[in-house]
């Protein structure tokens, strides 16, 4: 299947990609002595909220321009700038308004009446009354108009996923390489778990050796207080899901699509098993890495923020 067209992706075709949602497109279309251009930048955003600034004339097709950007853009802050300029000669045209004029020769030709004057009103002079001679844009073709403007909206939107999709693809490799490095630590801790409470008992023991002397030592109250201790500091369930939680992630990053907002919820139960063995670490270097992998999942949530 073709990846190279935006709009496909977005008008329901499956495409093993990414997006951000920080973008910038620009398109301008010239058609005879029309030009329109469009600009477009986005931010990362929960929802997706567009906000259009154009001239007035073209105020009428804001709704037809959301609807064609929903092809585009699922998630993010997006700004449109449009601008629109029309230097055809015959876009002015002079309107005579016959009945306003007739409303100042009747009360002229009364005045004059009134106060026994001349009525000297000339042509010339009448025509520079207000309103009687007024410039007006001549109507434009909105069928016309809509496609020219739809042609630009498209190409500015296909540019604008395009680097959406290219810096999706960088913070797709990037995230991929620190889930690798999370997964490390979470190993580490596996591994590292199992001997802290083979320590304990070991410590536990010579200590109680020291006290009773030769005296027996009492195993199943030996064995009840390592179990005890197990117990305390067994992160065995947090590993589980954290490292599930990491797989989950980096499948959906390879299968691509919509994902933010899932990856986002991830992240925040990552962050909180992240926590729980902190929380239970009794050892130093098993607080280390739990205090690396809380800061890398941080910087992952950062980056999945930005995800469509």
């Amino acid at each position: 299947m073709e990846t190279g067209n935006p709009a496909d992706e977005e008008k329901g075709m499956v495409i093993p990609m990414i997006k951000s949602m920080t973008g910038f497109g620009r398109s301008e279309i010239v058609e005879g002595d029309r030009k329109i251009t469009v600009e477009m930048k986005s931010v990362n955003h929960r929802y997706l909220d567009v906000n259009i600034k154009m001239p007035k004339k073209l105020n009428f097709f804001e709704a037809a321009i959301r609807n064609e950007l929903k092809h585009y853009i699922q998630r993010g802050k997006v700004d449109v700038f449009i601008t629109y300029e029309d230097y055809t000669e015959s876009n002015l045209c002079v309107k005579y308004n016959k009945e306003l004029a007739a409303e100042y020769m009747k009360y002229l030709e009364q005045m004059a009446e009134d106060f026994s004057l001349d009525n000297d009103v000339r042509v010339s002079a009448l025509s520079r009354y207000p309103e009687v001679f007024s410039m007006e844009e001549q109507t434009i073709d909105e069928e016309e108009l809509w496609q020219m403007l739809e042609k630009a909206v498209s190409q500015a939107a296909e540019g604008f996923v395009a680097t959406r999709i290219k810096e999706g693809e960088n913070l797709r490799e990037d995230l991929l390489g620190k889930l690798d490095g999370m997964l490390a630590h979470v190993e580490y801790i596996a591994e590292r778990s199992p001997e802290i409470i083979s320590q304990y008992r070991q410590k536990l023991e010579d200590k109680v050796r020291e006290l009773l002397g030769d005296a027996q030592i009492d195993e199943s109250r030996l064995l009840m207080e390592v179990t005890i201790f197990a117990d305390k500091v067994c992160v065995d369930e947090e590993l589980v899901r954290l490292r599930s939680h990491i797989e989950t992630t980096k499948e959906s990053l390879i299968q691509g699509g919509g994902i933010g907002r899932k990856l986002d919820f991830i992240a925040q139960e990552m962050n909180r098993e992240a926590n729980t063995i902190l929380s239970k670490a009794n050892d130093l270097e098993i607080s280390n890495h739990a205090i690396e992998l809380k800061t890398e999942i941080e910087k992952v949530r950062e980056q999945i923020q930005n995800i469509e």
